[in-house]
């Protein structure tokens, strides 16, 4: 058994059970590099043995986040995975989101189960429009960052103009912790500011670091017999000293609320300041936090088990037709074997099999606490947003669904597998991949996403776990809005608008409208109702 899945149960109490967690996401625009440093920072929490490589041919080429077939074709992350390991006594919790834009949404449900995040900049490219984004949601959930920018062992743009443009694209001060000691061609290496420690590498222009060697100070004459070229000693020694001198301190508490971001310089690929990367998530990243939550929010140190689900995912083994659903430990010492309430249902659910994750591999979990990631299999009992609690009055709050941005109608290839096609799609809308609309007028299915590669992904695993083919074409409509409002409005509006009147996975009404004018001027010969683009999961 893996030693990042051999949990064996804590001795500590819940306090410091808590203290030592550390739930995390990595944030980043496609091709940044976060695939490659989430294998590296697994490598260097001795997660995993041999650091693969996304580009890498065979075997190697499937790194451990991404399991999904589609995943390992592309080389992109389509879905959101958890990855449990242990460092020098701190329990980490990684999830890995989808880093391409068309799956934001389930992105930001991910980051309602975070603690913190890191986020991964391109040296050469700076912040981009996906960062940004992500960025925002992490801002609206108060989720601290730190920065890793990497690359720096190709060209790329000056560390000041990168770190400036953090200050003012994200209002944020930064304080490097790592720096590069050159560029591109001229890269000899890393410096760590805190610790005075040198990163050499192991040869010119290849390979990873060779070892770390401590100093005492840039003004070490160590340090000018390993960088050699006199020029840029100088140049990092001047850029070291304006770095510390002029860039904001680390403060704990600023990063933690929000207002500052420890910046590392680094190399993914070449090993360069991961190590480092991990050691400040252990010093600064916040344990688990308070979640918001209905009619107070949970305190992590409170006794009675408080969990939220934030994620399914259906067929994680196809062989078993599997249904987990990832579920955030709020407070409390769960136990295995436990029995929770199901918020909303008034039932209860003994949890007989709760695992923890390694990417696709697992676990039986036999207990868990605040920050940790349980997989719960279930046959469709759990959902997007269900509260499991010892307790009867509280409901975990924050997770919305986000009204589509493309529609299309799902064509079936064999109509004798309609069937099928019915329970694909219901699984695949819980799942969050996609939304689906039951058309009232008709019995047309409506799919909508946020962006087209999720249309892809939901035919290739459509085909590839429950046996059938669809396809999808052009849909009259191009927006979906939930109807609120008074009852007898909202029951007078869907009498007189049946055409256009859809139902979502809960059966909630939506108002399909054909264009922006046509959903403009429906709202406002409507002011007593509200076509929201939002809609809080229940």
């Amino acid at each position: 058994m893996d030693a990042a899945l051999d949990k064996k149960p804590a001795s500590g109490g819940l306090e410091a059970e808590i203290a030592n967690r550390r739930t995390f996401a990595i944030i980043s625009h496609p091709d940044a590099g976060k695939t490659t440093l989430t294998e590296k920072i697994l490598y260097f929490g001795g997660a995993i043995r041999l650091a693969g490589q996304v580009r890498a041919r065979g075997e190697r080429r499937r790194t451990q986040s991404d399991w999904m077939a589609i995943e390992q074709q592309r080389g992109i992350s389509v879905t959101s995975s958890v990855m449990t390991f242990e460092r020098d006594g701190v329990t980490f919790n990684l999830l890995d989101t989808p880093g391409h834009e068309d799956f934001s949404e389930d992105t930001y449900r991910t980051l309602t189960a975070v603690d913190s995040a890191v986020m991964v900049i391109d040296a050469a490219k700076g912040i981009e429009a996906q960062t940004l984004k992500l960025f925002e949601v992490c801002r609206l959930r108060d989720v601290p960052i730190i920065t890793y920018i990497n690359k720096v062992d190709r060209e790329g743009r000056d560390p000041f103009e990168l770190m400036d443009e953090i200050s003012e694209k994200l209002a944020l001060d930064v304080s490097p912790v790592t720096w590069p000691v050159g560029m591109g061609t001229q890269f000899k290496g890393c410096f760590n500011l805190r610790d005075n420690t040198f990163l050499k590498p192991s040869r010119e222009g290849a390979g990873g670091f060779e070892e770390e060697i401590r100093v005492n100070g840039v003004m070490d004459p160590k340090v000018a017999e390993l960088v050699g070229d006199e020029t840029l000693l100088e140049t990092f020694r001047s850029e070291a000293d304006l770095a510390t001198s002029a860039c904001s301190p680390m403060d704990i508490e600023a990063y933690r609320e929000g207002h500052l971001t420890p910046v590392f310089f680094g190399s993914a690929l070449r090993d360069f300041c991961v190590s480092d990367l991990l050691d400040g998530l252990a010093a600064f990243a916040p344990p688990p936090r308070m979640q918001p939550a209905e009619p107070e929010p949970v305190d992590p140190a409170e006794e009675k088990v408080t969990a939220f689900v934030f994620k399914v995912q259906a067929n994680m083994d196809p062989n078993h037709r599997d249904r987990i659903a990832f579920t955030r430990i709020c407070s409390g010492r769960f136990k295995r074997g436990m029995r929770l309430n199901q918020i909303g249902t008034g039932k209860t659910m003994a949890i007989q099999a709760p695992i923890f994750f390694f990417a696709q591999d697992r676990d039986i979990a036999e207990e868990a606490y605040p920050g940790d990631i349980l997989g719960i299999p279930n046959h469709g009992t759990l959902r997007v947003g269900d509260t499991l609690s010892e307790r009867t009055d509280v409901k975990v709050t924050g997770l919305p669904r986000f009204a589509p941005e493309i529609m299309r109608r799902v064509r079936t290839g064999d109509p004798m597998k309609v069937k099928q096609v019915r329970r694909a799609l219901h699984d695949l809308s819980e799942e969050g991949l996609a939304q689906v609309f039951k058309t009232r007028f008709g019995s047309d299915w409506i799919v909508g996403v946020v962006g087209a590669l999720q249309l892809d992904v939901m035919a290739d695993r459509i085909k590839a776990e429950y046996k059938v083919e669809i396809g999808f074409e052009a849909s009259p409509y191009s927006a979906a809005r939930w109807i609120h409002g008074p009852k007898d409005k909202v029951e007078e509006f869907i009498a007189k608008n049946s055409a256009q009147i859809g139902d979502d996975n809960d059966d909630s009404p939506v108002y399909l409208a054909k264009s922006a004018w046509e959903l403009n001027y429906t709202a406002e010969r409507w002011p007593d109702l509200t076509f929201g683009q939002t809609k809080e999961l229940v």
